[in-house]
């Protein structure tokens, strides 16, 4: 499950991308209604550079949540398909994706947590 800082429930499933493929991979190809999960990117480290994505080949907006390496939002973004290139603000350490709209109650400099 993925919480804000209060403890809050923002969603109930999560995925987690750990190995090179599930990262390169994310939702490219995935439909708009199996994506029912936050998706969650861990990096090697925070950066800007290393934490940027694509929507290359997936076909519908998402939202995204960049954190880092304490886990406190640094930045977010409602991303649409076939975007080429996408940077955080700020270093990351972390990346989200969730389906559009589960963002919205979720702002800078809140902390989150998963299991």
């Amino acid at each position: 499950m993925l919480y804000n800082g209060a403890g809050k429930q923002i969603m109930q499933k999560t995925r987690f991308a750990n190995s090179l493929f599930s990262k390169f991979k994310g939702l490219m190809f995935e439909t708009r209604k199996n994506f029912d999960y936050a998706l969650i990117f861990p990096f090697s480290k925070e950066s800007r550079i290393g934490s940027s994505i694509h929507m290359m080949f997936v076909f519908f907006p998402i939202d995204t949540i960049f954190l880092d390496k304490n886990k406190i939002v640094v930045d977010k973004s409602t991303l649409n398909p076939w975007l080429i290139n996408y940077t955080p603000k700020k270093s990351a350490k972390y990346l989200i994706e969730l389906p559009q709209g589960k963002a919205k109650a979720i702002g800078i400099g809140e902390k989150l947590s998963w299991d």
